[in-house]
């Protein structure tokens, strides 16, 4: 192989319809610090990697990716660091299950609990069989609740802004069909409503760096749940229900009396996929969640990236 190339192994997995790649060889060293240290180290130091993989030409905007890490804990299975289109995400659900397929697609694991690193705290996700994970995630809160928003095309809309491993406003009054024959109307929506939260100083710019905006609507039938629209920080839309958002929708659940410890809870997204979700409540009286999904490996394949190539390093368009 020519100097002037460098290799990478990935492993692209999708959870409900949302991609995942995987780095598992040949990426930079992040040291041995915490998640949130390489996190870090890999943002100031080799942003032209999380282009190169999840941007075009080899990507697209709904690519979310992900670096295996050996963990700073030797009790701990593994860590790693999620990123996407816009830059680095705290936590992401339908990733993390995507990240546990994939090992055990490679024979790293074998199925049941593990422990596993995230820059936001450690997560537990059991293995169930090839692509079935349930993933215990960090706990879970509300911030702030029935924020009234005026946005200039829409109106008046209120909405909570919770933690679940990244930043929620959940909006459920804004009129909108959840479906994906209505994608241009949605996305234009939670477009506004991030400006606005913005504009108006209902959310910090650190909180606005991992913000999703999620529309909602009750499933329809007797199922405790709901059909939802997740616009992401890089303003693509989540095709999976989106783990990290189940999880602050639950918390803002069980602070409204609407959702008890141990209770079901259904979401389904933009294209159908649909994550169970329950909590528990731990001795900190900490809102502990629970998301179960599935996940399947779909490619395996080498990144070539050739210093000559004035698009190797990505193309975010």
């Amino acid at each position: 192989m020519p100097k002037k190339t460098k290799t990478m192994k990935v492993i692209d997995s999708h959870t409900g319809g949302e991609p995942t790649r995987v780095l598992v060889e040949g990426g930079p060293d992040l040291g041995e610090g915490s998640m949130a240290d390489r996190l870090k180290v890999f943002q100031n130091q080799f942003d032209d990697y999380r282009k190169a993989l999840v941007n075009e030409p080899r990507g697209s905007d709904v690519m979310v990716g992900a670096i295996l890490q050996k963990p700073q804990n030797s009790k701990n299975t593994a860590g790693l660091i999620f990123f996407n289109n816009e830059g680095y995400l705290g936590m992401c659900g339908h990733g993390a299950m995507g990240f546990l397929v994939t090992l055990g697609y490679l024979g790293m694991i074998e199925y049941g609990k593990h422990h596993i690193e995230t820059p936001v705290g450690v997560i537990e996700a059991i293995l169930e069989d090839d692509n079935t994970v349930v993933i215990q995630n960090v706990p879970a809160y509300r911030e702030k609740k029935g924020i009234v928003i005026d946005c200039p095309n829409r109106g008046t809309l209120t909405g909570d802004l919770a933690w679940g491993g990244n930043w929620f406003f959940f909006c459920g009054d804004h009129g909108l069909d959840c479906s994906h024959n209505n994608i241009e109307a949605l996305q234009a929506t939670t477009q506004e409503i991030r400006r606005t939260l913005l504009r108006d100083n209902h959310i910090t710019k650190e909180q606005d760096e991992l913000l999703h905006v999620e529309l909602y609507t009750p499933l329809k039938g007797s199922v405790a749940g709901i059909k939802n629209y997740v616009m992401c920080p890089g303003e693509e839309y989540d095709r999976s229900p989106c783990g990290t958002g189940t999880s602050a929708k639950m918390a803002c659940l069980y602070q409204d009396g609407n959702l008890q410890s141990g209770e079901v809870w259904k979401q389904e997204s933009v294209i159908g996929s649909v994550f169970e979700g329950w909590i528990e409540i731990d001795d900190n009286n900490h809102i502990v969640p629970f998301i179960k999904g599935k996940a399947y490996v779909n490619a395996e394949s080498k990144i070539i990236i050739n210093r000559e190539d004035p698009y190797g390093m990505g193309i975010q368009v």
